[in-house]
């Protein structure tokens, strides 16, 4: 048997019928595992399949609260044989290296969500790959979603629906400085958290060392509200520590890296119309998510504190899910959708 598309399961709620989505995870590190969790906790759906070819054959009730017993961890899509209705997919940066999973779903008919950052807005940065994917979802019937809160949400998506009351946009500056003390360890040795100087520019300039997503995020947002770009400028940097700190890496020690900044600037007409701040460091002071909007109205729009990135990228991923799925077949970005709203 091959993996198959499923037909939605209903069960009646409060005035209004809810979907339980059958699900396939692909995916299961510390990411994958909180979204499938979050999945079952918030009754959603159901894993009904998991793939994950590090750790095949272990139960998936082992890894996610509430999972079914019976459902086995996969090393291949070749060896699913439930019908599920939608697959999400949590495992790499990387679109090309992720577009072989979500081309073999297409080819069996499912529709996908994915976590993967450079397919929030893949038209710039891989228009070949984008293409591909594409074509496939039409010719196949499915729909393709890339997402999470960042790229896909608070420097991209957030900050085009806030001008959806303006008269006017001349310029869009975002910042978001977070205190990654509180976030997943993968995470924290993304932003090369305990490395020393030498060793951070070593691997930043591999580009092992980054936040994924900020040149995404800036062609969403210049597409959407109609900016030409002639060039981005990105740059990066660590963030020192000035005293000694502790993380789940282990010690930071003054003068080390405690995390990262980055920027990037769009220009076009000879003007900077897109300006973006990530920053993210442990025990980073004042964290926010802030978008600042020269237009008529000016916007200044604050979060204080900040969105957490583990607990509102699963809560984007999952809330989308019906919008994709009532969505034509295609490969869609967050300002292809409809307003989701989060699930009940």
């Amino acid at each position: 048997m091959k993996l198959r598309a499923g037909s939605l399961a209903h069960s009646r709620g409060r005035g209004s019928i809810r979907r339980m989505y059958r699900v396939l995870q692909v995916g299961l590190g510390p990411l994958g595992i909180k979204i499938a969790a979050d999945l079952q906790r918030r009754r959603l759906g159901e894993i009904v399949a998991a793939v994950d070819p590090a750790i095949p054959g272990r139960a998936l009730s082992e890894l996610v609260t509430g999972a079914r017993g019976d459902v086995r961890i996969a090393a291949s899509l070749d060896e699913v044989r439930e019908p599920v209705d939608i697959a999400i997919v949590a495992t790499v940066s990387d679109l090309r290296a992720c577009a072989p999973t979500l081309l073999a779903l297409a080819a069996r008919g499912i529709s996908a969500v994915s976590t993967c950052e450079e397919m929030s807005w893949p038209w710039d940065r891989h228009p070949g790959v984008a293409k591909q994917l594409a074509d496939a979802a039409k010719q196949h019937g499915v729909r393709m979603l890339g997402t999470g809160v960042n790229p896909g949400f608070v420097m991209d998506a957030l900050a085009v629906a806030v001008t959806s009351a303006c008269a006017a946009v001349r310029r869009v500056e975002i910042h978001r400085i977070q205190d990654a003390a509180h976030r997943r360890l993968p995470f924290q040795k993304k932003i090369g958290a305990t490395l020393s100087v030498d060793e951070f520019d070593k691997l930043a300039r591999a580009g092992t060392i980054r936040h994924v997503g900020l040149s995404e995020s800036v062609g969403m947002v210049a597409a959407t509200l109609g900016f030409a770009i002639d060039r981005i400028d990105e740059t990066i940097a660590p963030v020192i520590a000035e005293r000694d700190l502790s993380c789940g890496l282990g010690a930071i020690r003054a003068g080390v890296a405690r995390g990262v900044h980055q920027e990037a600037h769009a220009w076009a007409g000879g003007r900077e119309v897109i300006t973006l701040v990530f920053r993210a460091a442990i025990g980073e002071p004042d964290a926010r998510d802030q978008i600042l909007v020269d237009s008529d109205p000016p916007v200044d729009l604050t979060i204080r504190g900040g969105l957490h990135g583990d607990v509102s990228t699963s809560a984007v991923v999952l809330n989308s899910i019906r919008s994709l799925l009532a969505a034509p077949p295609g490969l869609h970005t967050m300002v292809t959708l409809p307003l989701a709203g989060c699930a009940p």
